[in-house]
This record gives C-alpha cells, structure tokens and sequence, in this order.
C-alpha cells in the first residue's frame, strides 16, 4: 500500500483543484522510492477483455523492468472514484483513460507534465498522437499507448448483388445507401433494410462523435482555434451548414439511415447491422472480431472511408496514459509509460484475438501486419495515420460534444426544424461553454 502522498485537495466551481503543500510543481517534493509498487487504474470492465490486456501489459512491463504494478480496473463511477483518492492525497500512481479526458484531468491539476526526454520511445510515437497528449498551453500531459480511426464497413454480398463498386466519394456513398435502402439488397422480398447504420443518440454525444466523422472530411468544426488556446464556435460555417444538410437529407429526404437510430447509441446499432438491417457502418477496428463470429467475415467488407468534399479526414481516438501527481515513484512512471509506447510493448499489447488493449499502434516502427496479418487491420491503421484527426484539448470536451449531439440528433429526429437556426443555437451555446473554460476568442 502507498504512504499519503503530498497533494492538497479542494472543490472550487465543482472542479477539483488540487494544489501543493510546499513550493513547486506537482509532485517535485513527494518523497520517491524506486522499489514502490505502481498502482495503475485503467478505464475498463472489471474481468473484462480491457482487464485482461492491461494485466497482460503489465506483466510484461514487470519483466522488463523488474518494476511491480498493480492493475485496477473501473469503469463505473470512475472520475468520481479518481477525485475520492485525490482528496484522500493519495492517488493512483498510473491511469490509463480515454485521450478526451486529457483537458478534464489536467484542468483539475492531477497529472504531472512529462519530459519528453526522459521517455526515449517517445520520439517514434506518431505525431498526431503525441499533439493529443498536449494541453493548451503545449505542455505533454499524456501520451496514446492505443488508437483507433474509422473506417466503412459494407454488406459485401449485398454491394456485388447490386453490382455496386466500393464507394470513392459522397455521391456514391449517397447512392449505395439509397440502393441499399430500396433494391432489396437481402433478397426477401421486403423493404426492411437501410443504407447506413449510425448511433444517433444523444446519450454520451454520440451522435455528435459519429457525425465527426463526415464533418471533418467536408471542411466543418464544432470549434476552430483562433489564436493559442482559444477558439470560436464553426457549425454556422458554410461547409458545417452544408455538411448537416447533407447528413441529414440521407435520413429525412432519402430514409436511407436506420429506423430508431435517434434513439440507438452504440450497441443497438451493431445489433442493427450484424442482424442485415443497415448495409453500411462507420466504426473503429474493435468490431471485427464481434462480426466475424456474428455476421460472417465473408459477408462484409472494410474499406477506406470516401472522400469528402475536402478530404478523406476521420475520428481518432483510443486510450492514453496519464502520469498522476504526486507519486513516489516518478521514474517508475516514466519507466512504464516508455514500455507502453516502445515497439514491445505495443506488441504485447496487441496480441490475441481478444483482450488486447492496443487497438492500432502509435509507435510508427511497428508495423501492424507482423502482428495482425489480417489486412483489414492495415486499413485500419492506415487511416489513422493518414486521416485521423483527434478533439481538441481544452479543458473540457465533453460539453461542447453534448450539446452538439443535442443539435444534431434534434435535426435528425425532426426533420420539420430550420436547419440553421438550430445551428445558430448552438453557435451560441458553443460560445458560452467557451466563455465558461475561459477559452473564447476575444
């Protein structure tokens, strides 16, 4: 078990302000001891696959090293639990979490700032995941150990019934869903099928992180930085205006999204396409296994996502480690956040069929066919490194991402509102979450 550790906690406007005991930056004067067993929390499902892949890390991490972990897994509760051990002063060494926490758990003051120079893997990380784990002010905080992008994923049996090539553009990916939605593509003899599988709920901004996906790649923000570290909201912008319109035409005007998808977050709908309900799915590579049992590897196909009117730009993500403040065992840290990016730890993280917890590397040595020879992995990865794009840093994300899911999912569900009306709302809803995070463009 770890002694107190220094760090003084106080609520200030329902944050968590942590601040020092003595003089200097968090966890300069905690008294450090090498041998000290890491505690790492990791954002997972108890005795779930997630578990298994972050102990399989850590063991090989110990081998390395001869540093001792010992892995937590939590997933309900977890920010609440996080702040409980902060008031406590005692927070976990090590957290491996979601790269949109990054600006939250910064915001609070429980990280430490990592030097770069001390992790030596850190130069062959990608350089749009090493940017993710940078805050505001263009410190690292963090880096991925894990990322995943979007790629199409598409009913093969039914685009070659339809002698339908693989989409290179939105106007033939407007015409496969229409196709899909209208020419039987099943062959039963009913029109119970959809073009496009799409989360489209408001719970957790969902429907704003799929929308993403097509925003971007048509030139459209939710936000656009207008000098260092501040921003201005960007969905009255002509090329967000006309790529909602566009969204939203394939649901109101051609019905070629899936019945009940403003209701549906994830799960319903990979329920939907693995059932022959919708021909066509934007998604992450952690699905592939799922539908491989489920639908048949024969039956679909992963494909690069279309071109948008600008490019062919996607959502990254994927999991980061978090180095917490106050720990008496900063080199251990900085010993296991090396392993977890270095060529062997990313292998070790993404063997097995199931319970790895590195869904795509971003080390740019590893190439991912030595491990995953399967080429829809590849895509995958190519995408990523291509044509990922992660969320901004600011201090928090995840209000600007429900309340453009509100929008968006509104737009969708009623197809009667004005369009950029609604989107003037929430230009100024934007702007009041920005005044609020101190980050708005004066």
């Amino acid at each position: 078990m770890h002694t107190s550790r220094w760090i003084g906690a106080g609520f200030l406007a329902s944050s968590l302000v942590l601040t020092s005991c003595t003089s200097g930056p968090a966890g300069v004067n905690a008294k450090q001891d090498t041998k000290a067993t890491l505690e790492l929390w990791t954002r997972t499902t108890p005795g779930g696959p997630g578990e298994k892949g972050a102990l399989k890390l850590a063991q090989g991490f110990e081998k390395a090293t001869g540093h001792k972990v010992k892995v937590t897994a939590i997933f309900d509760d977890f920010e609440t639990k996080l702040q409980q051990r902060a008031a406590q002063k005692n927070l976990p060494d090590i957290v491996m979490n979601d790269v949109t926490q990054l600006g939250a758990m910064h915001s609070q003051g429980l990280l430490r700032e990592i030097d770069l120079g001390r992790i030596k893997n850190s130069k062959d990380v990608i350089e749009r995941g090493l940017d993710s784990g940078k805050s505001g002010d263009g410190k690292q905080y963090s880096l991925p150990y894990s990322a995943q992008a979007s790629a199409l994923l598409i009913r093969k049996d039914w685009r070659e019934k339809l002698k339908l090539g693989v989409p290179q553009n939105w106007a033939d990916f407007t015409a496969m869903a229409k196709a899909f939605t209208t020419q039987d593509p099943d062959g039963d003899g009913k029109a119970n099928t959809a073009g496009l599988a799409a989360p489209l709920s408001t719970k957790r901004g969902y429907a704003s992180w799929y929308f993403s996906n097509f925003l971007w790649a048509a030139g459209g923000d939710f936000l656009t930085e207008s000098g260092k570290g501040t921003y201005k909201p960007a969905m009255t912008s002509k090329a967000s205006v006309e790529t909602m319109q566009w969204f939203r035409d394939l649901g109101c005007r051609d019905k070629s999204v899936q019945p009940g998808s403003v209701t549906m977050d994830t799960p319903p709908t990979n329920e939907t396409f693995e059932a022959g309900k919708a021909g066509m799915y934007v998604v992450g590579p952690y699905l592939l296994p799922r539908f491989d049992e489920s639908l048949g590897k024969d039956k679909y196909e992963v494909v690069p996502m279309p071109k948008g009117p600008k490019d062919a730009t996607v959502l990254a993500e994927g999991g980061s480690v978090y180095l917490m403040a106050g720990s008496e065992n900063m080199a251990g840290q900085d010993a296991f956040l090396d392993y977890a990016i270095s060529p062997e730890g990313q292998k070790v993280g993404m063997e097995g069929k199931t319970g790895f917890v590195v869904q795509l590397p971003v080390n740019q040595t590893v190439d991912i066919t030595q491990v995953r020879p399967d080429p829809r992995w590849k895509t995958f990865s190519d995408a990523y490194r291509n044509s990922g794009r992660y969320a901004p840093s600011i201090p928090n994300w995840t209000p600007v991402r429900q309340a453009t899911a509100d929008t968006v999912n509104a737009l969708m569900a009623d197809c009667g509102l004005d369009l950029r009306t609604k989107l003037s709302e929430l230009d100024k809803q934007l702007a009041g979450i920005l005044q609020e995070q101190g980050i708005a463009a004066s």
